[in-house]
């Protein structure tokens, strides 16, 4: 009986890549194919790669080449490069790296298959299916902790931001339909979901290119009338879309967490217009200052891109300003990456690096005098929390409370005298702070 060929994975990325990887992933294993943990096992291997910003691309450059080195060390037969890297520079990875077997761009996840068999005869394979008319979604092996998981309810982008080269790499704006979304739903609560992250380059965006309204609060009341997952969480809403309808589900609906990532990336006007980001600088003032008043306890997550073309002094302490005033509970920067293709790559303003990287390293400093000060405020109080594992060095249990998103946010290290579950709630009482991160004890459970 010939013996199964094992395929690795690396997958590099935001939630939205690790979910392409997830149908690829159930795709091989439904053609027959065995997947391993451990590269050094592989005989093919799939690397899902990133190339949003310069660190990703370098990132997924780095990644490629590291598991090339099993090709002439080890028993490694085939690479397959999929993802955003593969769709930017197409033509460059197989001229550049002649390491690489396969390539698969974005609107070919479900040629992975062919891509395999491709490489097992020794065969180069390439596949660039149009990204506008694929099919969106598909049945996928969640990789994620079984209580938690990440579903994407719509690809590309509309937005047009001209530092951004995802509209040029994920295509136009495609809302998944509402009964797909709703299924995979579904599926996920039978797994053992307890944790819905809902997940687009632009969720708030979702339902307008179907009915030319912002209808994603119809579509979490559909998600929630189809299932009982007790935490739903959006990631990745525009501030010019925060309508009061979604406001209202957020604040009304008992099983939306009350937590919203926005990303405002600037609060200068000057900078906000260059970057063509819709609605201004009103928008996200509007925009925050409406959750916060309408929304007791929401926490707001929001990341800034320090160093654009043509941001001043003035352009920046304003920004250091509104950071300081706004006093956002998550919050991250981004130095600006000159992305070719991009408008803003042909600005004639560009910033030095060392520019770039102080007003990124003073403005976290910032951040983190506040969340220290807000962290010590929470001292005395109690949260459930979804128990995600034991630290054994800590000897002590970890997880998040709704203000704490899977994978990007802090977490609560707290200790039980009751063995707790993986995925179980608890109610945790904060008693003290450690950076980013608290520490508390249980004092009840579910």
């Amino acid at each position: 009986m010939k013996e199964k060929t094992k395929i690795g994975f690396v997958s590099l990325g935001c939630p939205k890549n690790q979910l392409d990887t997830e149908v690829m992933l159930h795709d091989l294993m439904e053609a027959g194919y065995e997947i391993t943990g451990e590269d050094i096992d592989a005989d093919i291997i799939i690397v899902n790669t990133c190339a949003f910003i310069e660190s990703a691309k370098q990132e997924s450059i780095d990644n490629i080449l590291d598991v090339a080195w099993l090709k002439t060390n080890g028993k490694l037969k085939g690479i397959v490069v999929t993802g955003c890297l593969a769709e930017r520079y197409r033509s460059e990875v197989m001229s550049e790296m002649p390491e690489v077997d396969a390539l698969l761009g974005v609107g070919s996840v479900h040629d992975i298959v062919d891509a395999v068999k491709a490489v097992e005869n020794g065969e180069n394979y390439q596949s660039f299916k149009d990204k506008d008319t694929c099919p969106l979604g598909g049945e996928r092996i969640v990789t994620t902790p079984e209580y938690t998981a990440y579903l994407k309810i719509a690809e590309g982008c509309d937005n047009r931001c001209t530092y951004c080269a995802i509209p040029n790499i994920r295509g136009k704006y495609r809302s998944r339909l509402p009964e797909d979304i709703v299924d995979e739903a579904k599926q996920l609560e039978k797994l053992g979901v307890r944790e819905l992250v809902l997940v687009a380059q632009d969720t708030s965006r979702w339902g307008f290119d179907l009915s030319g309204k912002y209808e994603l609060p119809a579509l979490i009341r559909e998600i929630c009338a189809a299932t009982n997952i007790p935490w739903i969480r959006l990631l990745y809403c525009y501030p010019d879309k925060i309508t009061g309808e979604l406001i209202a589900e957020i604040r009304d609906n008992p099983r939306v967490v009350k937590y919203i990532d926005l990303p405002i990336q600037h609060i200068s006007e000057n900078v906000l217009r260059r970057m063509n980001r819709h609605g201004g600088s009103v928008a996200v003032r509007e925009a925050v200052a409406k959750l916060r008043e309408s929304i007791p306890g929401i926490i707001i997550r929001t990341t800034a891109i320090v160093g654009f073309p043509g941001e001043s002094e003035e352009d920046f302490g304003e920004l250091c300003e509104y950071i300081r005033e706004s006093r956002f509970d998550r919050f991250g920067a981004f130095t600006y990456s000159r992305e070719e293709g991009t408008p803003a790559a042909d600005f004639d303003d560009q910033l030095d690096e060392q520019t770039k990287q102080d007003r990124m390293d003073k403005i976290m400093s910032i951040q983190l005098e506040i969340v220290s000060e807000e962290n010590e405020k929470k001292v005395g109080s109690e949260f459930d929390v979804i128990c995600e594992g034991f630290d054994a060095v800590s000897e002590a249990y970890f997880g998040r409370s709704y203000a704490d998103a899977p994978e990007i946010d802090g977490k609560i290290y707290f200790t039980s005298g009751h063995k707790i579950a993986e995925g179980q709630f608890v109610k945790v009482k904060i008693t003290e702070t450690l950076d980013y991160d608290l520490v508390g004890e249980v004092v009840s459970q579910s």
